[in-house]
């Protein structure tokens, strides 16, 4: 693709434009020159038409004059009394001669023509004149003997009218060629009589008698235009004369064509001027823009020391101003992007990318480096504890007391809001630990911040170079994990064990494919009975979720439930659970069973107010009856926000859902909260049951439990049955239901339908 530059364009669009103008101005003067000739043409017409008139009036008047002469001369009045035909010629000779007349003829009152000085005349043609005379005036135009007169008229009287004079002036060429050196017009004078030939005079020798509408108009001859006035100058009984006034536009273009070169002239001249200017213009323009666009070209390139200076006043100069402003503030802000990249704001410490540059430079150069990863553990509960900024202020205290513990060959960066990296230059593991035990000490001192003293839980983790990885990222990884094992332990340090990172693998994947477990059809539940103590016909399980991973088998619910619940996925489980129980439920009403089943829903299911009418559209959908679902929650899982809890609690007993407390007795939950609640049953967690005996600590809490929950209309539920003893104490007590190894472990749906249908009689098949 072809690019014009801007100098180019520029000229263009000015050179363009001022040819538009140019030219333009050359056709309207053109055009009102053209209408000019055309207007003068007319009015010469005019002024032409107005002397060809006065040119015959005069003519006239010189006929009427002679006319007069003769018809008064007594002589010649008693030779035409007397008929003296000799005398009569000679007078009409004479007269005709003095004044140049062409014809001269008299008819007697009876109008026979008597005396003529032209060639003789035709009776007939005679006869025609002589009907004319009466019919025009004193003076009229008429064609005959192959030319147009102009008849002039007068009586003889002697002194009654004997006779009638007539005398003719012949409109000939010269005639046309003195009114074309009067007005500068072309004359063409035409005339008709019935029985004569045409007469045409005219200045133009090959101008025939153009047909046209009107009185004026315009025609072409020879290629040429012309304007055209025609006159009717007589017509009669069988004559006609016209005339035709012809002005050529040529000519009057002609006339002033010297005038329309000298506008050629100028145009050119400005238009040569103009473009000359035009491209001064576009190259006074085009060359700052050049410099202006190079030297944003090499500041595109990172340089940012380009010299730009255009010494002009105009907009161009305070364009260039701008731009090196620009530049300079381009360049400051870079080097703060450039800062701001590898640093933490906050801090001014060195941010994640600054220390893995940092620490992949120690492994190139193999240079032995340790890491100590810090995380604050109640960071979040600092912070909230804390006005506005307060977290901030904790953070930069603990960087300063770290600051002491550095070596200045060592070097600390934050990774993220509550967890750092110290990078121990030339240090083993050993070393690290002991640097790792000081920081531990300094972080224990309180921080006070508005006032109020804060105890910070930091844990940190420790790898090394070369011993734990020999990569930047696979050495903070490992660090990282050893950060987290670090909080299960009294100390808080932790110095990375082989293999942790596998099982932070193990995790990972976990965590990924539980989203989608549901869709793939690899969720399933186990069923585990539940034995009704005093009506052991009863049948009753708790629904166990389990998953089977396509690579990696049955995984354990101890594993991958808390993962869903610290990953935002335990509700999603939940719906699952909600209903492929309802479901199964609708299967085995239709197999005659009735099982009261129990799900256990979460804390964060608790906090959802559109559960009710989810379950209730499940129910519908199914056609189960609510009674047979036990909704299991957990006290923990009610007070984290009691007043949205109870609400959800309210709506799922609307739906007549059993609702009932589970591992009662480990949570922190007093009786009175308890009351709050709409449960119907309690279920005592396991670690109470399972070695239970009639003289531990735990049967009197078992004992007093199950007395407390009956007193308040509830039902109980001991879990974790494994000996036998345990349940005839139980049974003792008034339990109403238990559940154990003891009565069954957990079972795929065929084997609890198979321990459905078991035969209920005998004691001993209540184990499975």
């Amino acid at each position: 693709m072809v690019r014009t530059s801007f100098q180019a364009r520029i000229a263009s669009v000015l050179i363009l434009l001022l040819l538009v103008v140019i030219g333009a101005l050359y056709f309207a003067v053109q055009a009102a020159t053209n209408a000019s000739i055309r207007t003068q043409a007319r009015e010469q017409l005019d002024v032409g038409t107005a002397m060809f008139g006065q040119l015959l009036d005069m003519h006239a008047r010189q006929l009427k004059d002679a006319v007069q002469v003769l018809t008064t001369d007594f002589g010649f009045r008693e030779a035409v009394a007397s008929d003296d035909e000799a005398t009569i010629r000679s007078a009409l000779l004479n007269q005709g001669a003095r004044i140049n007349a062409g014809v001269v003829m008299m008819f007697n009152m009876d109008g026979k023509l008597t005396a003529n000085t032209l060639a003789p005349l035709s009776a007939a043609r005679a006869e025609q004149i002589n009907a004319q005379l009466s019919g025009q005036g004193q003076s009229f135009l008429m064609p005959f003997d192959g030319s147009i007169y102009l008849l002039v008229q007068a009586t003889v009287s002697a002194p009654l009218p004997i006779a009638r004079l007539v005398m003719g002036f012949a409109i000939d060429d010269s005639f046309a060629r003195e009114l074309n050196q009067l007005t500068h017009l072309d004359l063409t004078l035409t005339g008709s009589m019935e029985g004569q030939p045409d007469v045409r005079v005219s200045t133009l020798d090959d101008m025939p008698m153009i047909r046209f509408e009107g009185d004026s108009g315009e025609v072409l001859h020879g290629g040429e235009p012309f304007l055209v006035q025609r006159l009717v100058l007589a017509s009669g009984d069988g004559f006609r004369v016209q005339a035709l006034l012809q002005r050529s536009l040529e000519e009057a273009r002609n006339s002033i064509a010297a005038l329309n070169q000298k506008i050629l002239l100028i145009a050119m001249a400005a238009l040569v001027a103009s473009l000359v200017g035009a491209l001064l213009l576009a190259r006074s323009l085009s060359r700052p823009i050049r410099r202006l666009a190079d030297a944003a070209d090499r500041v595109g390139k990172g340089d940012y020391d380009v010299p730009l200076a255009l010494d002009r006043a105009d907009e161009l100069g305070s364009l260039a101003k701008a731009f090196q402003g620009m530049q300079h503030g381009i360049a400051e802000r870079e080097r703060q992007l450039a800062y701001n990249a590898l640093h933490d704001s906050l801090t001014g410490l060195p941010n994640r990318n600054l220390a893995l540059e940092r620490l992949g430079s120690a492994i190139s150069a193999d240079r032995h480096i340790a890491l100590l990863y810090l995380g604050i553990g109640n960071f979040r509960t600092v912070s909230e504890s804390c006005e506005a900024g307060g977290g901030d202020r904790v953070v930069q205290q603990l960087v300063n007391r770290l600051q002491v513990a550095l070596r200045p060959r060592d070097s600390m960066a934050r990774l993220v809001g509550d967890e750092f990296v110290l990078l121990l230059e030339g240090s083993d593991v050993d070393s690290a630990v002991a640097t790792a035990d000081r920081i531990q000490q300094l972080s224990m001192k309180p921080f006070k911040v508005d006032n109020v003293d804060l105890a910070l839980d930091c844990r940190i983790g420790i790898a090394a170079y070369p011993t734990d990885g020999s990569t930047p990222e696979e050495l903070l990884r490992r660090a990282a994990i050893a950060m987290q094992d670090a909080g299960h332990h009294a100390g808080r340090i932790q110095v990375y064990e082989s293999g942790r990172d596998i099982a932070l693998q193990r995790q990972v994947q976990l965590i990924r494919d539980l989203r989608r477990a549901a869709q793939q059809d690899e969720l399933l539940l186990h069923y585990q009975p539940k034995l009704d103590l005093r009506d052991r016909t009863k049948i009753q399980a708790e629904g166990l979720l389990r998953w089977q991973h396509p690579q990696l088998g049955m995984i354990s619910p101890g594993e991958f439930i808390p993962l869903a619940e610290r990953t935002g996925s335990i509700q999603l489980l939940s719906a699952w659970v909600i209903e492929e129980g309802v479901r199964q439920l609708q299967h085995w009403r239709t197999l005659g069973f009735s099982v009261q089943l129990s799900l256990n829903i979460s804390t964060e299911d608790l906090l959802d107010t559109e559960l009710p009418a989810r379950v209730g559209e499940l129910l519908a959908h199914h056609d189960v009856p609510g009674s047979q679902l036990t909704f299991e929650i957990t006290e923990s899982g009610v007070m984290l926000n009691p007043t949205v809890a109870l609400q959800v609690l309210h709506g799922l007993r609307e739906k007549d859902i059993c609702l009932s407390v589970d591992d009662f007795g480990t949570g922190y939950s007093s009786l009175t909260q308890l009351k709050r609640m709409p449960v119907q049953e309690l279920k005592i967690d396991q670690a109470f049951i399972r070695d239970l005996h009639e003289t531990s600590e735990d049967a009197m809490i078992v004992r007093s439990t199950i007395e407390m929950s009956h007193s308040l209309g509830l039902t109980v539920v001991a879990e974790g049955v494994e000996l036998q003893r345990s349940l005839d104490l139980l049974e003792r007590w008034n339990c109403d239901s238990v559940q154990g190894y003891l009565i069954s472990r957990p079972l795929p749906v065929q084997a609890f339908e198979a321990w459905m249908q078991r035969p209920s009689s005998s004691p001993n098949s209540l184990v499975h």
